[in-house]
């Protein structure tokens, strides 16, 4: 890859033509149509957070030098930005009047600075590497870099590595920040759209597995629509709502696609999951809510997944003494099971230290975790039980 310096462009020149999509939230061209800000291997913008992009515009105004930028020679004097569209965005959305900064204490946006200022900006002389090389050369490059201190993620990187008509499309579906449907989807979804993570999520869960998702993208990439994405992705969601009548914030970020995968052949009675779910949230010896949901889907058999507290040392240490007060009383073991015994425990008075706790009724049976559900066994005969 061959690379050549410029420093004869200027922030005026960049913004010459300087379009910005509002609705997909990135920049599109500027340099007089000459240059592509954004192109699909790209990241979206990030910078709208009133601090990022007021950082560069400050930066700007005070003169201080805001790095170097690369573009991509794509054609005679045609170009597409390879590291900076963060900051070449940033500008660009200042100079049309998309946002303001504060100057002297005082929000101003572009054409409320004085006219000095304004002009320092435009002429402000930029840094600019121009790239010339193959494909592969310049996708291995930008997968190697990181972008204004924020390092591409992963999905970042594959959509650069696979970029294409499937990564455009499925961009437009699933990293648009408009898009009607992102209140919803995000009871389950975590993360941000602009950072690929919805992206992420819905070809996780279509390819089966996060481990799959490269596999996927590149048998798909030149794919020129998303229905089988758009479909399976669809598919769970809804299937997410036909059984569960009550969202809860500790729906976000579960393993859907995997839930889906192995349970939604199972029938359930929309009613009943609603019940158990409220009496789950409702029981204070719950302590994963995040597993209430798949502890019903899987037919409330792996408590384990509940994370149910334990008995407080306090009910324990109540306990023991209460068993080993009348197993001495009795010249029997303080462990029930073992009192029942033939051999040399059934006399045997253990240590507290020698004890667990357990239920005498089952909490997925409905027992409560209180010291008048509670047994102190000797390990042996407690893990044992556990066992069975």
């Amino acid at each position: 890859m061959n690379t050549s310096l410029r420093t004869d462009l200027t922030i005026r020149d960049i913004c010459e033509g300087f379009v910005y999509n509002e609705l997909e939230g990135k920049g599109l061209f500027g340099l007089n149509g000459k240059l592509t800000i954004q192109p699909e291997y790209q990241r979206n913008y990030i910078y709208a957070d009133g601090k990022k992009d007021v950082a560069v515009i400050d930066s700007l105004l005070k003169g201080y030098p805001i790095g170097v930028l690369y573009f991509n020679k794509v054609g005679t004097d045609r170009y597409e930005v390879l590291d900076g569209q963060q900051r070449i965005t940033s500008f660009g959305r200042y100079v049309t009047h998309k946002f303001a900064v504060k100057w002297n204490g005082i929000p101003r946006n572009f054409d409320g600075l004085a006219e000095d200022l304004r002009d320092k900006i435009l002429n402000t002389k930029l840094l600019v590497y121009i790239c010339d090389g193959t494909e592969s050369e310049i996708r291995e490059w930008f997968e190697t870099i990181n972008i204004a201190g924020v390092p591409l993620n992963e999905q970042e990187i594959w959509n650069a590595v696979f970029s294409g008509p499937f990564v455009t499309e499925a961009k437009r579906e699933f990293s648009n920040s408009q898009n009607a449907n992102m209140q919803k989807w995000s009871a389950f979804i975590r993360g941000k759209v602009n950072r690929q993570d919805y992206l992420h999520t819905a070809l996780s869960w279509v390819a089966r597995g996060e481990n799959n998702i490269k596999e996927y993208m590149s048998t798909h990439r030149q794919d020129t629509n998303i229905n089988e994405l758009r479909n399976y992705f669809t598919s769970v969601i809804d299937w997410i709502d036909s059984v569960f009548v009550h969202i809860e914030s500790e729906m976000q970020g579960l393993p859907w696609g995997e839930l889906y995968e192995k349970y939604h052949n199972t029938p359930y009675d929309r009613d009943d999951v609603a019940r158990i779910q409220q009496e789950l949230y409702a029981d204070p010896y719950v302590k994963s809510r995040k597993g209430v949901f798949e502890y019903i889907l899987g037919g409330c058999q792996l408590p384990q997944l509940l994370e149910i507290r334990y008995f407080e040392d306090s009910v324990k240490k109540a306990k023991y003494a209460q068993q080993t007060s009348e197993a001495q009383a009795h010249n029997i073991s303080n462990c029930p099971l073992c009192a029942m015994g033939k051999d040399s425990n059934r006399t045997r008075i253990y240590k507290f230290s020698e004890m667990d706790a357990d239920h005498v009724t089952a909490w997925s049976k409905g027992g409560a975790t209180d010291i008048s559900n509670c047994q102190m066994l000797c390990q042996t005969h407690n893990r044992a039980k556990g066992n069975k």
